[in-house]
């Protein structure tokens, strides 16, 4: 059963980080422009002047966020900011969108257009002081998420209803082709952000269907939790013993919007997640 975790509304929740030292969720409301902390009873929140989307943890109270135009590392603490990489800073029509720390220590993060402009996103990586264009073409970037024994990678076009995979070489980079994992079209779900579990399932969010559904390693799904709001947006798995589920969802274009829509969730599993990665900088 899905519990409130966080009753703050986010016009558009995303990004859920469990900080692994700090066990504490961090999330984002990209249009509001806010960073939100909470341990389940004390809440913080940080404002930008630009859209944040995804975050890694670098060490306690330090983190890599990326932004509209940029990869900054973020003190808590503190409240600033230290520009760390320019990202499609030069195109306005873009901004961040679902991101996550890989096994090597590097940083994937995807792009869109502020208004899901066709084909305007791309995925990157940046790892070792370079960013690297993966993939391009791309309308909605969403779904990135690693195997745990470091084989492959995960994204989606949201647009395309299709999870594809990558092998990944010794590097992390791409190796190969992407090719599909699994095939939403038929069933009309949309995907959204996804994370992978300790035995190597996705889980991944489906805006629209008030749910997290979980796949196996061949693409067969396996079972769905019922999220209360509607767009679901992103999990992660956190807690103590990496067991729950956090769920951010979204009350953006929903009119009505109902009670629960915007509203981050905790929901038991029933499985292990994997310990997010630290970003090597």
């Amino acid at each position: 059963m899905a519990n409130i975790f966080s009753n703050t509304v986010c016009t558009l929740g995303e990004g859920p980080l469990w900080h692994p030292e700090e066990q504490v969720l961090y999330w984002f409301d990209i249009i509001g422009k806010t960073l939100y902390r909470s341990d389940g009873t004390d809440e913080q929140s940080w404002d930008f002047d630009e859209h944040v989307s995804a975050a890694g943890w670098i060490d306690t109270g330090v983190l890599l966020i990326a932004s509209e135009t940029s990869l900054s590392v973020f003190e808590t603490e503190t409240g600033e900011s230290t520009f760390l990489h320019p990202l499609e800073a030069d195109n306005p029509i873009t901004r961040s969108n679902d991101g996550r720390a890989d096994p090597w220590g590097g940083f994937w993060i995807g792009t869109m257009g502020k208004n899901a402009e066709p084909g305007a996103g791309a995925i990157y990586r940046y790892h070792d002081g370079t960013l690297t264009k993966l993939f391009d073409r791309i309308t909605i970037s969403n779904a990135i998420c690693f195997a745990p024994d470091r084989s492959h990678a995960f994204y989606t076009d949201t647009r395309k209803r299709k999870i594809l995979k990558v092998a990944l070489d010794e590097d992390g980079y791409p190796d190969g082709k992407p090719t599909l994992f699994t095939d939403l079209t038929a069933a009309e779900l949309n995907p959204d952000g996804a994370v992978v579990d300790a035995e190597g399932n996705l889980w991944v969010a489906q805006w629209g269907a008030a749910r997290v559904a979980c796949y196996g390693p061949d693409g067969a799904l396996i079972r769905a939790i019922a999220v209360p709001g509607v767009q679901a947006s992103c999990p992660a798995f956190g807690g103590p013993d990496l067991t729950t589920l956090y769920v951010t969802t979204a009350a953006d274009g929903l009119d009505p919007a109902g009670e629960n829509d915007g509203k981050t969730f905790a929901i038991p599993s029933g499985t292990t997640g994997q310990k997010e990665h630290q970003v090597i900088l």
